[in-house]
């Protein structure tokens, strides 16, 4: 058979999400690593990158790859990579395995997403541990949050393209009606415009609605090389067809213009360049709802909408499992919960279940192509991967 670089995905797996207080760091990154290879029929990566965020701080656990490899049965046998790029950490991981393979240095690679937020409890996770994503010296020592910094952007946003508050609505609105089906889900029960709007506190701000849930889970990849695919899993497996990550200044003050997701427009266009297709070709998008500003300005910066219009969606059905580009099709970020740095895997895994036609209730008819894109902190780091059958 003619040597390929071509990558596909051939074993998924995913824990269920939420405040899972009896399991490990150890036991949900090796869980769902050991479920990825019995889903390849049992084979072993040569290399596993595991994408993480908190767990130095959090667990004080670091040289997280090697943990993890040993608790799968890996020891002596694969490589170990962490990767750490805030919440993009899951996506960039898989960035790498994916120009791990098409460089010729392995066959097979697995990809860990791993979260462990109740490691820590309390305001200290905020405070402390979410703000190392965003600019230490400029940003956080002055009392910054991640939240505080997406609220006064929203207010901004708010402002600048006159948008009725009960606009967003939508988009937890969505995010919540596909996590009803997703039986991994953190939160599992459509909400409603009326219970949307009672979670705003300040009337420039956010909902309750409005933000991510931080959340404990694990999920994991098994790329093969195109030659290297066992036959009788042909049928299951799903094309990375491009993978693309980029960065952006840390603080929002030092960016040209802080609505706009520079890096996300800039990964978008260079994943659809590899991928030798255009945007309009894509049939779902799995985008960081970590905020539903961030949702917002994520559709403007892929070019789903045009600046100062991307709130327009949401009520204009587009964005549905019926609609012109579901997003979010399994509960996003909002509903399912967000595990931070494993996040990028889970939007991957549930990309997967779509292209495999195993969504279940919230399957997409005729899905062929999708796009999933994961943001670190507001945007300073992105990784988008296209995906296909």
């Amino acid at each position: 058979m003619k040597r390929t670089n071509d990558v596909f995905i051939i074993g998924i797996a995913q824990t269920e999400l939420g405040e899972l207080w009896d399991l490990s760091l150890r036991q949900l990154g090796s869980s769902a690593l050991r479920d990825a290879m019995a889903d390849a029929n049992g084979l072993e990566p040569e290399a596993v990158f595991v994408g993480n965020m908190l767990a130095a701080n959090a667990s004080r656990q670091a040289n997280l790859a090697s943990l993890i490899n040993e608790y799968a049965g890996l020891a002596g046998k694969a490589e170990g990579f962490t990767v750490e790029t805030a919440e993009a950490s899951g996506g960039a991981a898989l960035y790498a395995a994916w120009n791990a393979i098409r460089s010729g240095m392995i066959d097979v690679a697995a990809v860990v997403g791993v979260e462990k937020t109740t490691d820590v409890v309390g305001a200290g996770i905020e405070s402390r541990l979410l703000s190392t994503g965003i600019d230490s010296d400029f940003e956080a020592s002055e009392g910054l949050t991640l939240t505080g910094q997406a609220s006064l952007l929203l207010q901004r946003y708010l402002f600048e393209n006159q948008v009725p508050r009960e606009a967003l609505a939508g988009f937890p609105m969505i995010a919540h009606a596909n996590g009803v089906n997703n039986p991994r889900a953190m939160f599992r029960k459509a909400i409603d415009e009326k219970t949307y709007m009672k979670g705003i506190g300040d009337p420039g701000g956010f909902s309750t609605f409005d933000l991510a849930p931080n959340a404990d889970g694990a999920a994991a990849l098994i790329l093969v090389r195109g030659d290297q695919i066992p036959k009788d899993l042909r049928h299951n497996a799903v094309r990375l067809v491009s993978s693309s990550y980029i960065t952006d200044r840390l603080a929002i003050h030092d960016r040209r213009d802080p609505l706009f997701f520079e890096a996300a427009a800039v990964s978008t266009q260079k994943a659809l360049l590899k991928a030798g297709i255009e945007l309009a070709m894509v049939d779902f998008f799995e985008y960081s709802d970590n905020t539903t500003l961030h949702a917002v300005l994520s559709l403007e910066a892929a070019g789903f909408a045009p600046r100062g219009e991307g709130w327009k969606l949401a009520g204009e059905g587009a964005l549905t499992l019926q609609g012109t580009l579901p997003v979010a099709t399994m509960g996003g970020h909002k509903a399912r919960g967000f595990p931070l740095g494993a996040s990028g895997v889970f939007q991957v895994v549930e990309a997967c279940l779509q292209l495999r036609g195993e969504a279940g209730a919230n399957q997409i008819p005729n899905a062929r192509i999708a796009m999933t894109q994961s943001l670190a902190a507001t945007a300073s780091a992105v990784a988008t991967q296209i995906l296909s059958i």
